[in-house]
């Protein structure tokens, strides 16, 4: 072989070794990326080209598939009652790929997960066609009717524990959208994502779970908390010896109360009619380090609590000075949390101190409803000892029988609550937002804690807003919990 032959022989060798290399590359290293990429369209015809399995509440579907006449696209997503369950189901969109549980399920859902490859192969003997599996969730239907018909056109966001599993009862969250609107991969589809897109009141955004807010005097449960475990305060009756008006420390700046008999008043009564002096003094006596242990406890500066779906994280500053530390206690200043997380806060006082990781998936099943995965209830922590959190119980149920909180009454029933109106804004100008945290208790413990906030509503600057506002909403949604018990 003469020598520019040689040549070309090589360099045709090296572009076939180049080639093959290149080759096993693609399907050997980049094979899962490039099979889950989201411009691989083969990906999304796979998802729609069986039925879909189904997400489960008290035993029913809240989901489905119909035919949705496309040479592509064979199934397209339907939901049942879809925007009361899409802060629960997120959406599975032919065009706009999935979120939430419809997104990491979606395994499960499909077929695809390695649990099902036996129903697979054995369809493939059978003929059967391919099905998803289901994802029974903890949710309650009556719950989630409570909590969406009592937030109606208002803004705002409810979430409900089961205080001694961390079951998510319910998780309503309004404005809301359809998630059937866009499910397919037609002009109306996309036409209907991008009004949602464009619309200021962020109806796609779950504020049970990715909205952070300032929340108020419902803080102040914690601040109790944090006082009585450090030996702050020993006796809820006895006076707390604080003025009033109160400087904040380091300042001269007051303060402001909006209720009477703040003076020097018990613990107890400074819950029930919410004194701002009291709990900014004694956040202040337990100090930033401590307040920061407390809060942490239950679960704030924890960017990684997964319901499966991630929660936002809520925030208690580590790097506050005094008289900042002092307004974070009475829940102002940079203390931010979700309505998930001040839920979780009510659940651990309910459950005697322990708070357990909330969740709201209960089991993955196959097509043949066979049990893939069931979740197990899990502690989190021990933020407080059984008696501090009976002492707070006592506390807040004082808040209802005798405070702010007496519209979450029920008859027969002991309720515990805690109200709150948020200011925020540019010199706290902005309409303030009504909080009411509550838990029922029964002979038999305690069967829900609940969050409630509500964003655009008319709410004064005192804590009686919270309770008249978000109040009720609780109330409906504890109601709903007690009665499908019986």
């Amino acid at each position: 072989m003469n020598k520019p032959l040689r040549h070309v022989a090589i360099f045709c060798g090296l572009l076939v070794l180049a080639l093959l290399i290149r080759d096993n590359w693609i399907q050997y290293v980049r094979a899962g990326e490039l099979s889950t990429h989201e411009k691989n369209r083969r990906v999304t015809v796979e998802r729609y080209a069986n039925v879909r399995g189904n997400i489960i509440v008290d035993g029913k579907p809240i989901t489905g598939s119909v035919d949705s006449k496309d040479p592509y696209y064979k199934f397209k997503r339907t939901y049942v009652d879809g925007p009361m369950w899409a802060p629960v189901t997120g959406y599975a969109s032919q065009a706009f790929d999935a979120s939430q549980i419809e997104k990491l399920e979606d395994g499960i859902l499909t077929g695809n997960d390695d649990r099902l490859f036996f129903d697979r192969t054995m369809s493939m003997f059978t003929g059967d066609k391919k099905k998803g599996g289901d994802v029974v969730t903890t949710l309650s239907g009556a719950a989630q009717k409570a909590a969406f018909k009592g937030l109606g056109d208002k803004k705002g966001a409810v979430a409900a524990i089961e205080p001694a599993t961390g079951k998510i009862l319910a998780l309503a969250s309004t404005p809301s959208y359809d998630p059937s609107s866009f499910a397919g991969y037609h002009n109306k589809d996309a036409k209907a994502w991008q009004a949602l897109e464009k619309d200021k009141d962020k109806p796609k955004l779950n504020r049970a779970l990715r909205e952070i807010y300032p929340p108020g005097s419902t803080f102040k449960v914690l601040t109790a908390a944090a006082a009585l475990e450090n030996g702050k305060v020993s006796d809820i009756n006895a006076p707390t010896d604080t003025p009033d008006p109160y400087l904040l420390p380091d300042t001269r700046r007051e303060m402001v109360n909006h209720a009477s008999g703040c003076e020097n008043a018990t613990l107890k009564h400074a819950m029930e009619v919410s004194c701002n002096s009291v709990f900014a003094k004694l956040g202040h006596e337990v100090g930033r380090d401590k307040m920061v242990e407390m809060a942490e406890k239950f679960g704030f500066n924890n960017a990684e609590i997964d319901t499966p779906v991630r929660a936002a994280k809520s925030v208690y500053d580590r790097n506050m000075d005094r008289p900042q530390n002092a307004l974070s206690s009475i829940g102002q200043f940079n203390t931010n949390a979700t309505p998930l997380q001040m839920a979780m806060v009510t659940a651990a006082i309910a459950n005697d101190g322990k708070l357990m990781k909330p969740y709201m998936v209960d089991e993955l099943r196959s097509p043949d409803l066979d049990i893939l995965e069931k979740h197990e209830p899990e502690e989190m922590s021990r933020p407080m000892s059984p008696k501090t959190a009976q002492l707070v119980q006592e506390m807040m149920e004082g808040v209802v029988e005798n405070g702010t909180g007496s519209k979450a009454k029920i008859d027969g029933v002991t309720v515990g609550g805690k109200t709150g109106t948020a200011q925020h804004g540019e010199e706290n100008k902005a309409r303030p937002y009504a909080w009411f945290i509550s838990y029922a208790k029964t002979d038999s413990g305690s069967p829900v804690a609940v969050a409630v906030v509500v964003e655009d509503s008319n709410a004064t600057r005192d804590d009686i807003s919270g309770g008249g506002l978000a109040g009720p909403i609780a109330q409906d949604v504890m109601e709903a919990v007690l009665k499908s018990k019986k």
